[in-house]
């Protein structure tokens, strides 16, 4: 095996070979190359590497990745994070490789992907009126016959129940309804009776008293009439 620079080890290399998605770079000490991709060619963005290297440049670069893919290793190298003059680490901590990997991770094609649901639809199709399907996935043919999910009967029998505990819920509203407005009726009545017992003793009062001066005085003891003294006549002898 043939010595390989250590991962994230920045070393010089020879601009080998330049394609329309990067450059090839020999690695020095083996017979090896990696590849810079054009979007590691540089901070701002390239759309052709041919404008910024050519063959027999040499170009410092850093070693971000290693790959076996079909029995082959392949290299993946970077020159925006290394200082094209003096070779210095722009990124030693390699913050922004994990930022690149992070995105590629979260914004990967997956339209060739099938997405299969297992729950029926909420939807209704406009060609054949049916639910469960969307109308480009519709299988009818215009003018062909139509299918409609029949209920089962445990559904059908649970909205019958429902039913009547609505019937149920709503006539206890209406008795408990009815029974509030006849306690105000009640009240309503009862309020009314007092107001008009309270006029009526105020009325009498003001009817039958008297001044205090004018009304006669009465004693305890009945008034006893006096009595006639009688005389006794004396009989001569």
């Amino acid at each position: 095996m043939e010595p390989l620079p250590e991962l994230y080890s920045i070393f010089q290399g020879e601009v080998a070979a330049v394609t329309d998605y990067g450059a090839f770079i020999k690695i020095p000490g083996c017979r090896k190359q990696g590849l810079v991709h054009r979007t590691q060619l540089s901070s701002c963005p390239v759309d052709s590497p041919a404008e910024v290297l050519a063959v027999g440049d040499t170009v410092w670069v850093k070693l971000v990745g290693r790959e076996m893919k079909d029995d082959k290793l392949k290299l993946s190298l970077s020159m925006k994070v290394v200082h094209q003059g003096t070779g210095k680490d722009l990124d030693p901590n390699n913050v922004s490789l994990d930022q690149e990997e992070r995105r590629k991770r979260t914004f990967r094609d997956y339209t060739s992907q099938k997405i299969t649901l297992e729950a029926v639809l909420n939807t209704v199709c406009k060609k054949c009126g049916c639910k469960g399907h969307f109308a480009k996935e519709c299988f009818m043919q215009p003018g062909g016959t139509k299918y409609s999910l029949i209920p089962e009967e445990e559904e059908e029998e649970g909205a019958a129940a429902g039913r009547e505990g609505d019937k149920k819920i709503s006539q206890a509203e209406e008795s408990s309804k009815k029974r509030k407005k006849e306690k105000k009726k009640r009240k309503k009545h009862k309020a009314k009776q007092s107001s008009e017992s309270d006029s009526d003793s105020s009325a009498s009062d003001s009817d039958g008293a008297q001044p205090s001066s004018k009304r006669p005085k009465r004693s305890g003891k009945a008034s006893k009439a006096p009595k006639k003294k009688k005389k006794k006549k004396k009989h001569k002898k």
